[in-house]
Order: C-alpha cells, then structure tokens, then sequence
C-alpha cells in the first residue's frame, strides 16, 4: 500500500521519473549496508523478539507519513526508515517459520506462506490505489499504519520452538560471510536467486505504473487502482492453485517458463494502449511471479540447516530487494532516457534473453526435480 502512495504523491509532486526510480534507492540500500548482520542476529537472538521490536521503527515511519505533510524528503526518509527495519526483520521473519508448525507440514507451510507473501505485496497496492482514487493518498497512510499495528499484535503473539541464544557473541568476519559461504557452495539456490534477481532486475514494471495511468493510458487514479489490482488477482489465483495442487516435481524446468513467461507479458505490456490488454498482461505477470516466488522459497527453505538459517535468509532478503528495488531505480532510470515504454519493452526481452542464458549453462537449475 505504501508503495503506491508514495509513488503517487512523489510522480504528482515533481512529474520525474527519476523520483520513481530513487524510491527504489532509498529502500535497497539500508539491505545492502544491514543484511548480513540482521542475519546474524536472527541466528543468535530470540526471533520474535527481532519482529516486536523492528515493527516500532515501521509504526513510527507510518504515524509521520499519515500526520505530517508528505513532502518528498518526508517521504524518502521514511522510507529509508520502513526499508532498515524490514532488512532486520525479514531474515528473522523468514527463520522463524520451522519452528511454528511440525516438520512433516514445513513443506506446506512454506507454499501457504509464500503465498500469502504474494497475496499480500500485490493486494495491497490494489487496494491503495482503490483508496487514492476515492478518498486521496492520506488514506492509504492511515490504512498502512493500521496495518502496522495489527502486524505488531501479530509478532508478539507468535509461539514457536526455538530456544533464544542469551549470551551471543560479537559477531566475526567468519560468522557474517557464512551464508554466502553456504549460498555460494549450493549451485542450485545460487542459480535459483540469481535467476530471478537479473529477470526481476530488468523486468519489472511495477515502479513505472503511474506513469502509465496518467500519461500512456489517460485513466487516472482509477486506472492506477485496476492496474495495480491486476497483479493480485493473478497471483491469488495461482497462489490457491499451487497451495492445493501436488508439489511441483519438474521445478527448474516450471521456473524457467515462469520467468520467461513474465518477461514476455512485461514486453506485451509496455507495448499495450488498451486498458483492458494492460490489465491482462500484468495479471499475468503477477501469477508467473508467483510460481517463482513459492518455487524459490521452498528451495531455500527445505535445504537450508537451522544453525545457517537465518543468515541464509538475509542472503535471499539481498537477492529480492535488490531485484525488486534496483529494478525500481532501473526502470525509473532508463524511462527518463528512453521514455517509460522503452524501457518495460527492453526490460522484458533482457528477462527473456537472462532466461536462455540459464537454460543453457545453468545445469543444476534446468534438472531441478522436487520428487
């Protein structure tokens, strides 16, 4: 919901593609700079405890950006804010999950959580851009920091297994790079990662939606909502049908035709002056992203050991954010060199051509098998 919020309020603001690009800076680099050592702290303190108390930092960002003007500095300092709590709070929040629910429904709960994952990125910018074109962008604050509240409830109410680590060391150069370490030895979770992060790197869309609405499209805020909506309801759609479909066995091969698949609706999207076509092919988008997101997850999830946990997921955190943020800044950058629809076309064929890569050299990743 934030996302579009302050993607709106900044494109009416300054007209600047270059503003919607460094939404995207913004929020990559308090991961990049924190990463490795929010893994750390996931592996060596009570997880729960992580998620209370970075979810203060989000409320506080929330309350400023519902009560004060939302000016751009405003809204890029608390952004930064919302993306260094997220960067402590993700690898805890990733880790924490085998320890909820038995071992023998782990595999299970890592698609329902995947899932829900998705549910949640792609419903919410549906709904705040429903809410700006009824009522304006303050709404959307409102609703974000409501949320964050019910967020808060939610992590302290969480029972889980593990046992806390009361007396952790300071952390050496040896204990940070473990998750690379073991990242970088698997050849499979490398490719996996890698994969979607140069596909979603040049592939997305998302950070250029405004533009679309207002100037390719002429829908407005309106148009902004549907727009936005469209990717959820595609990876609801699929999210339920992975979650009650058998595992995936052939998995390398599904997610190379998923990244494919997405980077082909990108190109028929930027391409689009329907409103109607547009919206069909970021619904597509949406539920190719999600056959992505839950075949990734499940890898990094079942093969990862508990005592490398939480590091492992921070590796995977720097992976999606700077996919999903850098992406941001490249589509914002290149749009204010080549115009918005040159640069989700180009973006689209590089994801094609990154795909045709790792199909090829790739190995461990194209024989993946889930039996």
């Amino acid at each position: 919901m934030l996302s579009v919020a302050v993607s709106w309020d900044l494109y009416i603001q300054t007209r600047s593609a270059l503003a919607l690009g460094n939404v995207g800076l913004v929020q990559v680099a308090p991961f990049l700079i924190f990463a490795l050592f929010a893994g750390h702290i996931a592996d060596r303190y009570d997880r729960r405890h992580i998620l209370v108390l970075m979810q203060i930092p989000m409320l506080a960002s929330a309350a400023a950006l519902s009560f004060s003007r939302s000016s751009v500095a405003l809204i890029y300092g608390c952004l930064f804010v919302n993306a260094m709590a997220r960067a402590f709070q993700g690898p805890a929040r990733s880790a924490i999950l085998s320890h909820t629910v038995p071992e023998t429904a782990l595999g299970r709960a890592v698609t329902w959580n995947s899932s829900a994952q998705e549910i949640a990125s792609f419903t919410g910018p549906a709904l705040a851009g429903v809410l700006i074109a009824a009522v304006g962008s303050r709404s959307v604050y409102i609703a974000q920091l409501a949320c964050a509240l019910m967020a808060f409830g939610c992590f302290y109410g969480i029972r889980h297994r593990g046992a806390p680590i009361v007396a952790a060391p300071l952390p050496s150069t040896r204990d940070l790079l473990e998750g690379v370490r073991f990242v970088g030895s698997n050849k499979l979770m490398l490719s996996a990662l890698s994969l979607d992060l140069f596909a979603v790197l040049f592939g997305g869309a998302t950070a250029l939606l405004p533009i679309f609405a207002v100037d390719i499209l002429h829908s407005g805020p309106r148009g902004l909502g549907l727009l936005r909506a469209a990717p959820a309801i595609g990876a609801v759609a699929m999210a339920l049908l992975l979650a009650h479909s058998p595992r995936i066995k052939k998995a390398g091969l599904a997610l190379l035709v998923a990244v494919c698949g997405f980077g082909l609706a990108s190109i028929l999207f930027g391409l689009s002056k329907s409103l109607w076509l547009s919206f069909a092919m970021l619904l597509l988008t949406g539920a190719f992203d999600n056959v992505s997101v839950v075949l990734r997850n499940s890898l990094v999830q079942m093969r990862t050991p508990d005592r490398v946990r939480g590091r492992v997921m921070a590796i995977n955190n720097i992976f999606i954010s700077c996919s999903n943020q850098l992406g941001a800044v490249e589509s914002g950058w290149t749009a204010a060199w080549f115009g918005a629809v040159g640069s989700v076309v180009a973006g689209g064929a590089a994801t094609v051509a990154i795909v045709a890569i790792f199909a090829k050299w790739a190995r461990e990743l194209r024989v993946w098998d889930q039996t």
